[in-house]
């Protein structure tokens, strides 16, 4: 039997599911991952995760991601409070600053950013937060506008991360922690996170844990494999797969679902 696991970050509008979405879940549930947060990217995504979301029994989000910064619409603060009434939508987001990739200009991710921040503020909201090589602008927008929420797949540094947990976020680990290449300094900063703060989320279809066996003969990732990203975590932090499983549910429930009697 599997322990029971809550996947804190699930790309399921994704088109690399759309053969086999329903397959996809009932692997999911098998593999005991018995709850999902569907990520909203875009309003359209946003409004499609809520929609699987009540379909499925899942909770959602409702964000632009910085890489679509620039294709915010003007009104889209008003669209996603719309969205935010429904019960399902338990966080704001996908939101932050990539400079990694610079999809979108810098000064617009920012002012798209401080909108969304605004918005979890005023509605009492958690944030779901993305961050990659833009530490330093991203703390001076958390100083400007303080929000509770999850910095989702945490990669940055240890200053970074001793940060956002002196702020007050949850930190979300993805299967970047299972790549043998990349992932090295994950694996020596993820025994710093207090186990009130730990998150574990696939990501998927996106971040493929590098150490499944066998290997799966598609590159996309899905759900049922939180397992191995589990299993990875409790060897790093020295602790029980029981025990990650515990914290992870706990950790979930009580940021995304306190409101709902849950």
């Amino acid at each position: 039997m599997h322990n029971l696991l809550i996947d804190a970050g699930v790309n399921l509008t994704s088109s690399q599911f759309d053969k086999d979405r329903t397959d996809m879940l009932a692997r999911a549930e098998a593999a005991g991952v018995d709850n999902m947060l569907l990520i909203g990217c875009c309003l359209q995504s946003s409004q499609e995760s809520l929609s699987l979301a009540k379909k499925h029994g899942y909770v959602s989000t409702a964000g632009i991601h910085p890489h679509d910064a620039k294709d915010a619409p003007t009104d889209f603060a008003s669209q996603l409070r719309v969205l935010a009434e429904h019960k399902k939508v338990v966080a704001i987001g996908e939101c932050g600053l990539d400079f990694n990739r610079d999809f979108s200009p810098r000064d617009s991710q920012n002012a798209i950013l401080e909108q969304h921040l605004l918005l979890a503020q005023q509605l009492d909201m958690p944030v779901y937060l993305h961050e990659r090589d833009a530490f330093d602008s991203m703390r001076v927008q958390l100083e400007h506008t303080p929000v509770k929420g999850v910095l989702h797949c945490f990669t940055g540094t240890q200053d970074a991360l001793e940060y956002y947990l002196d702020y007050g976020l949850m930190i979300g680990i993805t299967g970047w922690l299972c790549d043998e290449r990349r992932g090295e300094q994950l694996q020596k900063l993820l025994p710093l996170i207090p186990d009130d703060r730990l998150l574990l989320e696939t990501d998927a279809p996106y971040l493929l844990p590098r150490s499944l066996k066998p290997k799966p003969k598609s590159r996309r990732n899905e759900p049922a494999f939180l397992q191995e990203v589990a299993k990875v975590a409790a060897e790093l932090r020295s602790q029980t797969i029981e025990h990650i499983s515990e914290i992870t549910r706990n950790n979930f429930n009580r940021l995304f679902l306190s409101d709902m009697g849950e």
